[in-house]
């Protein structure tokens, strides 16, 4: 059947320095440096000394994050980006009982489409790990906000669906779409920490 999860938040600081508190998230790139502009190099040269990379203390269960592609379509300025991130599993252990589910660690693929000229950044993730018994995918957007142009809008919409864990199948989707909701709810408080951090207090209308 599968259990959906829904996040809104707007931040109140300009799109560029949203976007820039999200990818100081990244470590390591196997390949060619893109020149992307000024908020994603930002996050880049922040990155190589920032407490927000992994692994750190906001964010225990990420081990660790690798980005496996980055380009820059030169005729719309779109920067796509690849990264893979490895997670512990935390599934708990009495529900490790299920064979599928004893894994040490957790592999998920995120895409990101940044738009510099539009102000928006698309996302779109899945899991990699279990693919054969279950469906985990997220898709999120930083975006301008219509209330306010220097506000950033955030929304994500994330689904679940596990078949192949006989019974358990309801249970451990009620677990995964909680999870989803605190991870969420957790990341945009670190992004809150990282910006009030970087950038001051958050702007009034």
């Amino acid at each position: 059947m599968g259990v959906t999860v829904d996040v809104h938040e707007v931040f109140k600081y300009p799109f560029e320095q949203v976007v820039a508190s999200f990818l100081r998230k990244k470590i390591r790139h196997d390949g060619k440096k893109v020149q992307t502009g000024r908020a994603w190099a930002l996050a880049s040269a922040r990155c190589r000394g920032a407490s927000s990379c992994y692994p750190n203390p906001m964010d225990k269960n990420v081990i660790s994050v690798k980005i496996v592609e980055e380009k820059k379509d030169v005729s719309t300025g779109i920067i796509y980006r690849k990264r893979i991130a490895v997670c512990q599993n935390v599934v708990p252990e009495i529900l490790r009982k299920v064979n599928i589910l004893k894994v040490p660690n957790v592999q998920l693929e995120e895409e990101s489409w940044f738009n510099p000229q539009e102000r928006n950044m698309a996302i779109r993730s899945h899991c990699l790990t279990w693919t054969q018994y279950a469906s985990m995918k997220e898709e999120s957007v930083f975006r301008e906000s219509m209330e306010n142009p220097n506000w950033t809008e955030f929304i994500q919409k994330g689904r679940i669906s596990i078949t192949g864990a006989g019974f358990l199948n309801c249970v451990l989707e009620t677990f995964a779409s909680t999870f989803l909701r605190q991870g969420a709810q957790k990341g945009i408080r670190i992004m809150e920490m990282l910006l009030k951090e970087q950038c001051g207090a958050p702007l009034a209308e």
